[in-house]
């Protein structure tokens, strides 16, 4: 039996993904919490094989959230998903150590083999995904500058884009205010601009609002 826990904020959605797992005769969601200080507490006292994370769960963001599971409890595996552009985020929570990435979009169908193939230790992206990211190359310029990202920057770009202050981002990500300074920077080189109102630009052109 494969051992679940829902992390969501939105309850009605927790109860949506609980019911569509719940028809598996393999699966069992032992535990559902809203936020990342419940969903710490809960690790302590359960042991699920697969986390399915929500990107933008309260107080912690995703990547951060996910990299703390992936120090405290090396043996879950985290399935992400969000209703946020796929493209975009999936490659920056596999790169901090998903094991899959889910979009809100997908079939249903998908939530089920995405759970199974995680839990066995497999990476899951969507056939979709994976056609856009090997074709969109020389088409979609966004994208191609995206893949230069680390997870780290994506979080810093994402932060200025929802118009946090360097001090706020810093505080967000506990960085120190010079450390965000140096990953904007480094932000603009890879994004081929000079001032921040380009890079805001190409964060929305990331579709990162």
């Amino acid at each position: 039996m494969i051992k679940v826990l829902i992390a969501d904020n939105h309850p009605i959605v927790r109860l949506g993904i609980k019911q569509v797992l719940d028809s598996s005769q393999e699966i069992e969601v032992i535990a559902d919490v809203s936020t990342t200080s419940e969903l710490f507490e809960t690790l302590e006292e359960v042991s699920p094989d697969v986390v399915m994370l929500e990107m933008d769960i309260p107080e912690i963001n995703g990547i951060a959230t996910l990299r703390k599971l992936k120090q405290d409890f090396p043996a879950v595996k985290t399935l992400m998903y969000s209703g946020q552009s796929e493209d975009v985020y999936a490659l920056s929570t596999i790169r901090a150590g998903a094991f899959g990435y889910l979009s809100k979009t997908a079939d249903l169908d998908y939530i089920m083999t995405a759970v199974k193939k995680v839990s066995q230790g497999n990476m899951f992206i969507t056939n979709e995904l994976a056609q856009r990211l090997a074709f969109d190359e020389g088409t979609q310029k966004p994208r191609r500058f995206f893949r230069k990202l680390s997870s780290r920057e994506v979080e810093v770009l994402k932060l200025l884009a929802s118009g946090k202050r360097n001090k706020e981002v810093a505080e967000g990500l506990n960085l120190n205010e010079k450390t965000v300074s140096t990953y904007k920077a480094r932000l603009m080189k890879k994004l081929n601009v000079d001032n921040l109102v380009d890079l805001l630009q190409q964060a929305k052109a990331l579709e990162l609002y």
